[in-house]
């Protein structure tokens, strides 16, 4: 691990202060940063330690519920604000890590986890994420654990968080503050695709801090599912996840959600395949068609194109269990 100076401000104007001096990475849980600065992979010259900062909220916010940056992910898992309005984010919070990792872990860090690409993670390669212009490794390389959606040339990593996958279905909204002052960016627009810049993970700012999510007053608490495919059930990322939410009336759909991760370089969601579920019958039929569209511009590199028929089946089977359940209120 490379020296940096270590900074701990006593509140947010500090912190982006703090940033602002270029060079530098905030911490908050710590579970990707330090890993990544042992590596080498990520070399601050700051570490702006944030664990002061009063963000560890969970409240109602409007006809909505805020949760702040600084809160553990095993907290937001287990409130009950969460688990009664938000049960889908409480299921893929849950789906991720293990118990003393969510312990640790903060939805901000969550929101900013870089991906476990094993090329990215590898100083000793090329990897245009984390040297830009210095090539992907993974194109001919080992690709089982990348992405089939949204890839460029420049890079096919995938978005590693579960958490992530939720809220893109339940669209979050996500609160900075930054040099410029306060602002709020819908979840869809906070991730990047990779294009020719896949080093740039969301829409952040130099010196920006997420403050907060911001979750909306639906939160599809009757039918949904959170499914993640994974090699081992205990602590393992996601080959392919599915997050499904539907409103429904008797047994049609009036209004469906549908986020992935594993495939793409962020969460991914497809607005006119739910729109191909809508007004429709909650049948396999639907759903079938709902994943072939979802998947229509798909493309495997090799050790990966198993991907494909396995998102699918996965979206057919979050969407049926989606429509079957019921929560206990």
């Amino acid at each position: 691990m490379k020296p940096f100076t270590y900074v701990r401000p006593a509140d947010a104007r500090a912190a982006i202060a703090a940033a602002g001096e270029g060079g530098a990475s905030f911490l908050a849980g710590g579970t990707t940063l330090v890993d990544l600065m042992r590596l080498e992979v990520m070399t601050p010259s700051a570490v702006v330690d944030l664990s002061p900062l009063p963000l560890t909220q969970i409240e109602r916010a409007g006809d909505g519920v805020r949760i702040g940056a600084m809160a553990r992910n095993s907290a937001v898992a287990t409130h009950p604000l969460v688990v009664e309005r938000y049960p889908l984010l409480a299921q893929a919070l849950l789906a991720g890590a293990s118990q003393q990792v969510r312990n640790m872990a903060t939805v901000g860090g969550n929101l900013l986890q870089r991906t476990r690409c094993p090329y990215f993670r590898d100083v000793g390669v090329a990897c245009n994420k984390r040297a830009p212009g210095s090539g992907c490794s993974a194109l001919d390389g080992y690709t089982r654990s990348h992405a089939i959606l949204g890839t460029s040339e420049s890079c096919i990593a995938t978005h590693p968080s579960d958490m992530c996958v939720a809220l893109a279905a339940l669209e979050a909204s996500v609160r900075i503050a930054g040099p410029d002052g306060e602002r709020a960016i819908a979840f869809a627009d906070f991730h990047r695709l990779p294009g020719d810049t896949p080093h740039l993970d969301t829409t952040l700012g130099a010196g920006e801090l997420i403050t907060a999510v911001d979750l909306p007053a639906e939160g599809f608490a009757d039918h949904y599912a959170y499914l993640k495919v994974r090699d081992r059930t205990s602590y393992a990322f996601a080959l392919v996840s599915v997050a499904a939410a539907l409103r429904m009336t008797g047994e049609t759909i009036v209004e469906a959600r549908l986020a992935l991760g594993g495939v793409a370089h962020k969460p991914w969601r497809d607005p006119s395949a739910e729109a191909l579920l809508q007004d429709q019958p909650a049948t396999r039929e639907s759903f079938q068609r709902a994943a072939e569209h979802v998947l229509r511009d798909a493309q495997g590199f090799g050790h990966n194109t198993f991907k494909i028929e396995l998102a699918k089946r996965a979206i057919v089977r979050a969407l049926s269990d989606a429509a079957g359940r019921e929560a206990t209120r």
